[in-house]
């Protein structure tokens, strides 16, 4: 059974109570075969080090492109990294070596808020791959 490898990395300070309770909760549910790690990191110096080898970078900036959940779910057809900015974004040398930029939203959001929303469209995704009523059309 194909296991998506899935990592979330995350250049911020300490997440709320509430934001880290929601992206553990979506962490646990993901169905069988989809594995999400999550990495704090403290500054975007440390993303190289941070990145799995051979995956495809996922960066999101509110400037990206904007996905339907069907095109979403696609995303995790193979090892991906997504990897959300600090309070000041992320580099413009981040997102050139990205193989794709992607929005959540076309409005800035606050960091803990897009780690909630990036998990849930990851637990989302993978309950449509696998057939799972969550997601409804």
């Amino acid at each position: 059974m194909y296991v998506a490898r899935l990592r979330v990395l995350s250049v911020s300070a300490r997440l709320p109570t509430w934001a880290e309770s929601a992206c553990a909760d979506y962490a646990k549910r993901m169905p069988k075969g989809y594995e999400v790690e999550r990495v704090a990191l403290k500054d975007e110096g440390r993303l190289g080090a941070a990145l799995t080898k051979g995956a495809r970078l996922i960066v999101l900036d509110e400037r990206g492109r904007e996905l339907t959940t069907t095109q979403f779910a696609k995303l995790l057809d193979a090892p991906s990294v997504f990897v959300i900015g600090g309070a000041d974004g992320l580099s413009a040398a981040t997102k050139s070596a990205a193989n794709l930029v992607i929005r959540l939203s076309a409005m800035t959001l606050p960091h803990a808020l897009a780690q909630v929303v990036l998990l849930e469209q990851i637990y989302r995704a993978a309950t449509l791959l696998t057939g799972h009523p969550y997601h409804r059309e």
